[in-house]
């Protein structure tokens, strides 16, 4: 017979279900600006919300909703915010409760008739995060949002472009307690670090249960950055996608107008790339998967 090992090592904590994100969300005021450059990433305009200024963008299996609603008040910017993530979980009303019994606050926005509730805690900055438990046969979108008239529901991906990660930009000297939120809220793994991933050198890495997506934690640089204020420097900035051939999917976006940060200290190369883009900071990083 054989008997269990009594020094096995359990597999982490996944108590929320926690499958991956469902979508990204920005807020922009200028929505058909921002939305030239989504198409110029191969993201394409797939469907308009209902009752909302709101449009969902998609290529491959990512979702990337564009905010641009008069009435909400993240709307503040004609630059384009990194205001929230949408996690896929088991069920999101539980997901919701456990946070709270952890701490979160719970984000309140008024639903209109025949609109979904999704539930959301408040994040770093102004940004929020969202729980989503329609994700697999029958999605949220089905519900809120109406397909645009001849658009492909399900574009394909550029170069097999996925969700890898996102970067967050704490506070100086903060890195430690954002890990230990991460780690206790969403059951989040640090990851060494000597295992490194794309271009960025900085900043801490984690895990989600699963090892569906990766999160980066990057305080400022008190040299390179002098003139940082605290009360700026907490946010989401910026999202990864992974690729498995980073200078094919370069050449690839690069054919369709996307530039590129070339200099001395940062250019593409295998591990990755960041993209160059009009509307201020807005960036996307290309990581080898």
């Amino acid at each position: 017979m054989n008997l269990p090992n009594r020094e096995e090592i359990p597999e982490d904590p996944n108590r929320l279900g926690l499958s991956g994100i469902e979508f990204i969300e920005y807020t922009t005021a200028r929505p058909q600006a921002f939305g030239r450059i989504l198409q110029d990433m191969g993201f394409q305009a797939v469907a308009a919300h209902r009752s909302r200024e709101v449009v969902l963008y998609r290529q491959g299996h990512m979702n990337l909703v564009v905010n641009a609603h008069p009435e909400d008040t993240r709307v503040s910017s004609d630059e384009p915010v990194l205001a929230a993530v949408a996690f896929r979980v088991a069920d999101a009303c539980k997901a919701h409760a456990r946070c709270l019994s952890l701490g979160a606050w719970s984000v309140e926005r008024p639903v209109q008739a025949m609109e979904l509730h999704i539930p959301a805690i408040h994040g770093p900055g102004r940004s929020c995060f969202y729980f989503v438990d329609r994700w697999q046969e029958f999605s949220i979108f089905d519900i809120d949002f109406k397909p645009i008239p001849g658009a492909d529901p399900h574009p394909q991906a550029i170069a097999g472009m996925d969700y890898f990660g996102v970067v967050q930009y704490v506070g100086l000297g903060r890195s430690a307690d954002w890990m230990a939120y991460f780690e206790h809220m969403f059951d989040f793994s640090p990851i060494a670090d000597h295992e490194r991933y794309g271009i960025m050198p900085k900043g801490r890495l984690m895990r989600s249960p699963g090892g569906h997506f990766l999160w980066q934690l990057v305080e400022p640089d008190p040299v390179l950055e002098p003139d940082w204020a605290p009360a700026q420097s907490e946010g989401l900035h910026r999202i990864g996608l992974g690729v498995s051939d980073v200078p094919n999917a370069v050449a690839k976006l690069k054919a369709r107008g996307v530039e590129f940060v070339e200099s001395e200290r940062l250019h593409p190369q295998d591990k990755g790339a960041l993209t160059r883009h009009p509307m201020g900071a807005i960036a996307f990083e290309l990581v080898h998967r």
